[in-house]
């Protein structure tokens, strides 16, 4: 059930933002050198690793880490990259990684394949076995803001609450956190 929402959900959410979609691309393009795209190694369902597309919102030779541990995250934004950002938008290729399969649209939000204390954390309680989100429980309460001991223990919480009333309770508190532009590192 789950599977098939995700797939109508994201063939309806490609087809209406397929000019946005497109438009961002030629602004990343035309504002820094580089491809539009940025193919992040992420930790999957059971840590598996796959490639998960987003929009380049940072220079190309910015390291591969955590932004909040970069030392100034600001200076290696691209011109739009910040805006971006702060509206999500640099999320919208995440679509493909749904109807891939490798994502849904609610669960933990998937590791960079070097964050290790967060990738023992979730296989210490099982969390790996959920298919990574585009939003999730951690997501809505606290994001970029919360340490990483918090986000499993949210993510733990959301293994234990899966369901699909809770699924949409989470995709609506994402809209109103995105509209709002909580939580969101710059």
């Amino acid at each position: 059930m789950k599977r098939l929402f995700d797939l109508i959900l994201a063939l309806t959410a490609t087809v209406i933002l397929l000019l946005p979609i497109i438009m961002i691309a030629v602004l990343v393009k035309l504002t820094s050198k580089g491809p539009a795209l940025y193919w992040s190694d992420r930790v999957g369902r059971n840590n598996g690793i796959f490639k998960m597309p987003k929009f380049r919102s940072m220079k190309i030779d910015t390291p591969v880490v955590a932004t909040h541990l970069l030392p100034d995250p600001k200076s290696v934004l691209i011109p739009i990259g910040g805006f971006l950002r702060k509206s999500s938008l640099d999320e919208l290729p995440q679509l493909w990684s749904i109807l891939k399969g490798d994502m849904s649209f609610v669960g933990p939000r998937p590791a960079l394949f070097n964050q290790d204390d967060l990738i023992a954390l979730r296989t210490e309680k099982g969390v790996d076995k959920l298919l990574p989100g585009l939003t999730g429980w951690a997501q809505v309460n606290g994001r970029d803001e919360l340490p990483i001991p918090q986000k499993v223990d949210l993510d733990f919480e959301y293994l234990q609450r899966c369901s699909f009333i809770f699924d949409f309770k989470i995709l609506w508190m994402t809209f109103l956190k995105v509209v709002k532009r909580q939580g969101v590192s710059h």
